[in-house]
C-alpha cells in the first residue's frame, strides 16, 4: 500500500479493501466489524431478561458531483444507497441519521432541494430521519460541465456539499434464519441480478463530460425486490446491493468470504443498449461500474426461477436475470475464485477493480 491516500482508494474496489484491512480493521478490529458486511448486524441485551433487541446498522459518506443528474441527486442517493444496506442485511430500514458538510457559497435552494428529496425518498423508505449535524467549510469552486445531460442549473464553479448518512433497520419476527449473509453461498446455488448494470455510472460520467445521451441513473430503492422475496417465500443465502467497483467486486468480495467459486454467463448479464454503446465509445466495462438500484443475490437451485418471476414483478426489478451459478472452490486446480463464461464459449477470470473506478459516483 501507498504512503499517502490515493483517489483508488475511494474506489470501492481492491485499493478499499486494502485500506480497511491494513489501517481501519487493525485498529477497530471486533467480530460485527471482522464480517465485512455493508451493514452491521448487532444484538442489544434487555435488561429486564427478555430477548435481545437486533438491529442491522449501515453508514455512508456521499461525494458525487453533480449534486443533480438525471434520475437523481445526492440527497435521493444519500437515503437510497444507506437504506439500501440496511435491506441487504434482511431488515426493515426504520431510521436515519443526517450530516452535512456545506461548502461557503452554496446556494439555499439548492440545499433546499436536496433536502426535500431526502425528507420524500426517507417517506418511501419508511425511514425517520431522527438526528443530524451540520458543519461550514471554505468553499472549493468546482468547474463542472453543464452539458445537456446535466440537469442541474448553473453548476460551473458552484460550491457544493458532502452527506453522511446512518440507517438503522429492524428484523422481523418472521425474518429467515440464518439471515442473508455474505458468507452464506452454498454449491449449487444460483445467482440473481436484478437489472441492468453501469447506468448510474454511465449517467454521471455523461454529465460530467458533458456528453448528450439518454441515460439516467438507476437511483432506487431495493425494498420492492426483498419484499417480493419475502412475500415468495424465498430465502436468499447472500444479498449485496451492487454499487462502487460494480458487479465484479462484489462476487470477487462473496466468493472469498463464503470460500466458494462463482462462474457466471457473460451472454446473461443485462446491460442497456445506449450503456453497453457508450462503454463500447469509452472501453468501460459494465461489471467494473457502479450501481445505485441493483442487487445480486443468491438462492437455492430450487428456488431459483421462483425467485427471478417475483422479482421480475416489481418496477425496480423488471429487467432480472439468472447470471451465474456457485461451486466449491478448487485450489488444485488453480481456478479463480470468479470466471465468466465467454459468447465465444471460453472462459475467463473476472478480477474486482483496481485502481480508480473514475468519476466519483456515490
Amino acid at each position: 500500500m501507498k504512503d499517502t491516500i490515493t483517489l483508488a482508494q475511494g474506489s470501492g474496489g481492491y485499493d478499499s479493501a486494502e485500506l480497511m484491512k491494513e489501517v481501519f480493521a487493525k485498529h477497530f478490529a471486533n467480530p460485527v466489524l471482522a464480517r465485512l458486511e455493508d451493514a452491521a448486524t448487532v444484538e442489544i441485551e434487555n435488561a429486564g431478561g427478555g430477548a435481545a433487541a437486533r438491529f442491522a446498522i449501515a453508514t455512508d459518506t456521499f461525494v458525487v458531483k453533480p449534486l443533480f443528474f438525471p434520475g437523481g441527486d445526492i440527497g435521493k442517493l444519500a437515503v437510497c444507497g444507506t437504506a439500501n444496506d440496511v435491506l441487504m442485511s434482511g431488515a426493515d430500514p426504520r431510521f436515519l441519521t443526517c450530516g452535512f458538510v456545506l461548502e461557503a457559497g452554496l446556494s439555499i435552494k439548492r440545499l433546499d432541494r436536496i433536502c426535500a428529496s431526502m425528507a420524500e425518498t426517507a417517506r418511501e423508505a419508511g425511514m425517520t430521519i431522527v438526528a443530524g449535524d451540520t458543519k461550514v467549510i471554505e468553499g472549493c469552486g468546482r468547474k463542472v460541465s453543464s452539458g445537456t445531460n446535466n440537469t442541474d442549473e448553473s453548476m460551473d464553479n458552484e460550491a457544493g456539499l458532502l452527506v453522511n448518512t446512518t440507517g438503522v433497520g429492524v428484523f422481523r419476527a418472521d425474518a429467515p434464519v440464518p439471515l442473508p449473509s455474505p458468507s452464506g453461498l452454498l454449491p449449487g446455488d444460483r445467482l440473481i441480478v436484478s437489472g441492468t448494470l453501469g447506468d448510474h455510472h454511465a449517467c454521471i460520467l455523461s454529465a460530467r463530460m458533458g456528453i448528450q445521451n439518454g441515460i439516467k441513473s438507476d437511483c432506487a430503492l431495493l425494498a420492492p425486490i426483498t419484499h417480493a422475496l419475502s412475500e415468495a417465500g424465498v430465502a436468499a443465502h447472500a444479498m449485496r446491493d451492487v454499487t462502487r467497483g460494480g458487479l465484479a467486486t462484489v462476487l470477487n468480495e462473496l466468493a472469498a468470504a463464503s470460500s466458494a467459486r462463482i462462474e457466471i454467463d457473460e451472454n446473461a448479464i443485462p446491460v442497456d443498449p445506449e450503456v453497453h454503446a457508450f462503454c463500447g465509445i469509452l472501453g468501460l466495462d459494465p461489471l467494473t461500474m457502479g450501481n445505485e438500484g441493483k442487487m445480486v443475490f443468491a438462492v437455492s437451485e430450487a428456488d431459483a426461477a421462483h425467485a427471478l418471476a417475483a422479482v421480475r414483478a416489481t418496477v425496480p426489478g423488471s429487467r432480472a436475470a439468472l447470471i451465474g451459478e456457485i461451486y466449491a472452490p478448487e485450489p488444485e486446480n488453480h481456478l479463480p475464485p470468479v470466471l465468466r463464461r465467454t459468447a465465444i464459449g471460453g472462459k475467463a477470470r473476472v478480477d474486482m477493480l483496481y485502481g480508480e473506478g473514475l468519476p466519483r459516483i456515490c
